[in-house]
């Protein structure tokens, strides 16, 4: 069996046939204006697909599917057993659909093949798997009342959860939300990030073809300021979950107000810390870990590691050490499995993240990179990119780029770098490297942050709750916690 680095994506790339309207009511449909807009590769600008360009009217209509579904029972009155299996054979659905899944992940936004095939996608049949296994195993309670009392405390299904995911991991972004949100009994409308609609349209069709009912999981596409919006205020929506920019999230807090105070539930922006301390006792697995925390995926992660903090005794050797391993991400084709970063999702971000860089010419020492390039002579293509001597004021240590670029700054003591570190709006992820066990406990304890790894960087499990402080969001992602965010608290008390 071939693996991943051997297989001829370019070749496979060329009959793949996405899946372009609406899914509502376990149907493909047009959006009811008979709008659509162009979904295009970023590696190479061709055009994918005319995507249907649903608004309030399409939102609409897929509420109230989700909401019939809801109220007959069709899934929120399965048992958790029942949910259970055919949310387990949807992991496997993803799991035998592993190619064409990659592809559209691939082709969509920009992101290494390779990558959506070993990590993406296995990890979204992972995540299905692990909710699933996990809905029979959640019990309800009984109140330690009186003698003469029964208080039992359910954990019921919410009824209607409208999820609007973001570009960057848009399969694994879809799955956080819908694994707890269906395991739970819930009916959902998604709307996908109009940059990347395609995975998450054959998701709901794999997700019909593993038995969930008809009009539990809608996947309505469209932009944000449209079909976005009115999932946000429509009235009969019982709970918004988001990822995305922490602007967008102050958006949806307003919907919620605007219209039926439904639950917000948001997982925003990040500035995450990387501090290195000089007692670290490997710096080259420091520095490995510190250029995937950056250059991974591009740069477009909402926990990437982008301010790179060191001790000033080790700083030269360190910094050398990141310009080696940023020479090893040079942007390639993503469908080429030799390529180390793959393309920008769109044009409009990559204008946005050369702003910044080219803010940083004149802010900040450029250490490597810098530049936009191209392959073939096309393409949404940007250099890694390290700034060096970046002041904790200056727009690469506080904006959230979203892209290739690091900022690295030193600090002295251990008190002033914990400073720095939280001195921030975000408070999402850090990571600590250090061999002292002490320090370890100590600085992860300061840290203002949802997620610290230590020795690592952006550690991740199913098994863990993801999520930030501050203007890093509201509630967790993964782990049993998600739960939380999909089900409500019913007290039946019997007086006898």
């Amino acid at each position: 069996m071939q693996t991943a680095a051997e297989y001829d994506w370019i070749k496979s790339a060329e009959t793949i046939q996405p899946r372009n309207k609406a899914f509502i009511d376990g149907t493909f449909v047009d959006a009811l204006s008979g709008e659509t807009f162009e979904c295009l590769n970023p590696a190479t600008g061709a055009k994918l697909a005319d995507i249907a360009a649903c608004d309030a009217a399409d939102i609409d209509r897929a509420v109230k599917s989700a909401r019939t579904a809801f109220e007959d029972g069709r899934w929120s009155s399965k048992s958790p057993a029942d949910r259970k299996a055919v949310i387990l054979k949807l992991a496997d659905l993803i799991r035998d659909n592993m190619t064409e899944l990659a592809l559209l992940e691939s082709l969509d936004m920009g992101k290494l093949v390779v990558d959506a095939a070993t990590s993406d996608v296995p990890g979204a049949a992972s995540i299905f798997q692990w909710y699933g296994e996990a809905i029979d195993k959640i019990y309800d309670e009984i109140a330690p009342t009186g003698q003469n009392d029964l208080a039992m405390v359910r954990r019921e299904p919410l009824g209607v959860i409208g999820a609007v995911v973001p570009w960057n991991f848009p399969l694994d972004m879809a799955t956080w939300k819908l694994a707890p949100a269906l395991a739970m009994g819930n009916s959902v409308v998604l709307k996908p990030a109009e940059q990347s609609p395609l995975s998450a349209l054959r998701l709901a069709e794999l997700a019909l073809e593993a038995g969930i009912p008809e009009g539990v999981l809608n996947v309505v596409p469209g932009f944000g300021e449209t079909a976005g919006k009115a999932l946000g205020l429509h009235p009969d929506v019982d709970c918004i979950t988001f990822t995305g920019s922490t602007e967008v999230g102050k958006y949806f807090l307003s919907y919620a107000g605007q219209s039926n105070m439904k639950q917000v539930w948001l997982e925003c922006g990040g500035k995450s810390p990387n501090i290195i301390f000089a007692d670290c006792d490997d710096l080259d697995a420091a520095a490995d870990a510190a250029a995937a925390g950056i250059f991974f995926n591009q740069g477009e992660v909402c926990s990437a590691a982008s301010r790179l903090l060191v001790e000033s005794s080790i700083a030269d050797v360190f910094l050398e050490k990141m310009t080696e391993r940023a020479a090893r991400y040079m942007p390639g084709n993503p469908l080429d499995p030799n390529s180390a970063m793959g393309a920008i999702v769109d044009e409009t971000q990559t204008r946005r993240i050369m702003g910044f860089i080219d803010h940083g010419k004149s802010s900040s020492r450029l250490v490597c990179g810098g530049e936009r390039v191209t392959v073939d002579g096309k393409g949404c293509f940007i250099q890694p990119t390290i700034f060096a001597d970046v002041d904790p004021d200056d727009r690469l240590s506080r904006e959230e780029i979203f892209g290739p670029v690091l900022a690295v700054s030193t600090f002295e003591t251990e008190d002033e770098v914990i400073a720095r570190a939280n001195d921030t709006i975000y408070g999402l992820a850090a990571s600590v490297w250090t061999s002292n066990l002490s320090r370890a406990h100590r600085v992860s304890a300061k840290l203002r942050a949802g997620s610290v790894s230590v020795n690592a960087v952006d550690a991740v499990s199913p098994m863990t709750p993801f999520g930030g402080f501050k203007q890093s969001g509201i509630g967790r992602d993964l782990s049993l916690h998600a739960f939380d965010k999909f089900s409500g608290l019913k007290t039946t008390w019997i007086k006898f």
